[in-house]
């Protein structure tokens, strides 16, 4: 299929849908690495125009990675619901965003329609919204979610709690948790980036952080962020295993990249289930993602690396996670070069994946080596707190020793709570309070001694 627009005396042609939103995306350094990017602003704006006037109904009609070739459509085919898509049938990608932002359009109509809606219709829509649109409409849709706790209600901000260590050294790790909890971080998940993927030191991080939660009634979740195949293994050994992890990607290549399919994926999910170690809810799926990860594994098909991440919503939807992170500055400046770009992908993927009934977080982060500073991160923290995020990062300092890259600190989910008052998980919130770590007003307590005992780490 091919899309016309003529702007003055000039007429652009865009062959086919994959060429249309990749001209149509606002730019970013990944997409130009790829030469899939508009050649001007006005042949972006020309993509921007013939796009508003496609109709959703195409989306179903052309698959930007054949059916036949990559198990990611397959799944978005055979999983779409024409039941919730008909309130939106008739429209066009101009006219869905009218809808998506319209008074009347609330957040129970959004959750009828969500599973009619795929991947790219999400982000071709996203691609003519304005910063200010996509935290509108990601605000009215929440995602709620739980384990231990409950995540994602509206007013709510939840932290992963991050403590890693370039050795993965327990002492080191168990201090940086306690310090954060002390600060009240940790509702979303205590989870640890392992600098092993040995048995032994992933089933020693799994024990450790188990048995402070147990110590402690902590009523939150823990997560050893390996490969799903190591959890598989520390699960088989008798390893106690909260939340099962894996990064994913929006193609089946990018997918194997990973070392991974989707029946794997199933087979860890019905693992997590079996365990039975939630109280309140049985999401136990953590996924990360990242604009990028497909063009990084040269797996992207020629699509857009936004148009890519969104199809990884697809793939995270299907197992019902209580988690899902876009770590949306860490691949670097060659993906998402400045503060700018970053900025507007963390929104971008905020809005594509609750608009898709995905429980998102956001790693508020870029590498040492990208145009940002953490002024900008400040500014992609307070605008995803007003979306409504589900949760954030805290690390250390902001500054993970492990990773080499800047994320967000345990003092900015106080600034942003403090901010916008947006409560903890309701569990954690009150466990704080029982603590003396928090007063009723849930702020932070001067404390004489320490409540958690920093002695426990010697023992």
């Amino acid at each position: 299929m091919n899309f016309r627009e003529t702007i003055g005396a000039r007429r652009y042609c865009f062959d086919g849908l994959a060429t249309l939103l990749a001209k149509a995306s606002p730019r970013r350094s990944g997409d130009e690495l790829a030469g899939l990017a508009a050649a001007s602003e006005e042949e972006r704006a020309a993509a921007k125009m013939a796009l508003a006037a496609v109709p959703l109904k195409a989306f179903l009609d052309e698959a930007v990675i054949p059916y036949e070739e990559d198990e990611v459509t397959r799944l978005i085919v055979d999983d779409h619901s024409a039941d919730a898509f008909a309130p939106v049938a008739h429209q066009t990608v101009g006219e869905f965003r009218e809808w998506l932002l319209a008074d009347t359009t609330d957040s129970a109509t959004l959750e009828r329609v969500a599973a009619g809606i795929t991947p790219e219709m999400i982000a071709a829509v996203s691609k003519l919204m304005r910063n200010q649109d996509l935290i509108l409409a990601a605000r009215k849709r929440p995602v709620v979610t739980r384990f231990r706790n409950t995540v994602g209600l509206p007013g709510h901000l939840s932290v992963r709690l991050q403590p890693n260590h370039p050795t993965d050294d327990i002492k080191g790790i168990a201090a940086s948790m306690i310090d954060g909890l002390l600060y009240g971080c940790g509702d979303a998940v205590i989870g640890i980036n392992p600098a092993s993927d040995s048995l032994a030191a992933i089933t020693a991080l799994l024990k450790m952080t188990d048995d402070f939660r147990q110590a402690y009634a902590v009523p939150t979740q823990t997560c050893v962020l390996t490969h799903v195949t190591n959890t598989l293994a520390a699960i088989e050994a008798g390893a106690p295993v909260d939340l099962i992890f894996q990064s994913i990607a929006g193609t089946e290549r990018a997918n194997a990249s990973f070392g991974i399919t989707l029946s794997l994926l199933a087979e860890a999910y019905d693992a997590g289930l079996s365990l039975n170690r939630g109280t309140i809810g049985n999401n136990v799926m953590y996924f990360e993602t990242g604009q990028g990860s497909a063009l990084s594994a040269n797996a992207h098909h020629g699509v857009d690396q936004q148009t890519c991440e969104a199809r990884a919503y697809a793939v995270a939807r299907k197992f019902n996670p209580l988690l899902t992170n876009t770590v949306v500055g860490f691949i670097g400046p060659e993906y998402l070069y400045d503060g700018k770009q970053i900025i507007r992908a963390g929104l971008e993927d905020h809005f594509c994946g609750k608009l898709l009934g995905v429980p998102m977080g956001c790693d508020i982060c870029y590498t040492n080596h990208a145009e940002a500073d953490q002024d900008d991160m400040d500014t992609l923290l307070t605008l995803l707190g007003t979306a409504n995020v589900n949760f954030i990062m805290g690390v250390p300092g902001a500054d993970d020793i492990m990773l080499n890259y800047q994320s967000t600190s345990f003092h900015d989910a106080l600034y942003v709570r403090r901010l916008l008052d947006l409560k903890r998980a309701p569990e954690f919130e009150g466990w704080l309070e029982a603590m003396q770590i928090t007063d009723a007003f849930g702020r932070i307590q001067h404390q004489s001694g320490n409540p958690l005992r920093l002695n426990w780490i010697e023992s």
